[in-house]
């Protein structure tokens, strides 16, 4: 698994528990633990998947770019 499939697996599960986590804490349940673990895994699959893209040297279009040296 590449690091881009894993942010977009880690944003998406974040994105899932965020919303379960809010709905929990205006319900009667374990809210707040859901929502904090949700954000977490939100912003970490966020850092992976711009960390990911700073490190490819890519166009607009996704054609690799020639270097310039």
């Amino acid at each position: 698994m590449t690091a881009r499939h894993a942010g977009a697996a880690l944003a998406v599960a974040g994105t899932l528990l965020s919303l379960a986590g809010a709905a929990l804490y205006v319900l009667p349940g374990p809210g707040l633990p859901v929502l904090a673990t949700g954000l977490a895994a939100l912003v970490t699959g966020l850092l992976l998947l711009t960390g990911n893209r700073r490190g490819s040297r890519r166009g607009p279009r996704g054609r690799r770019l020639r270097s310039t040296r």
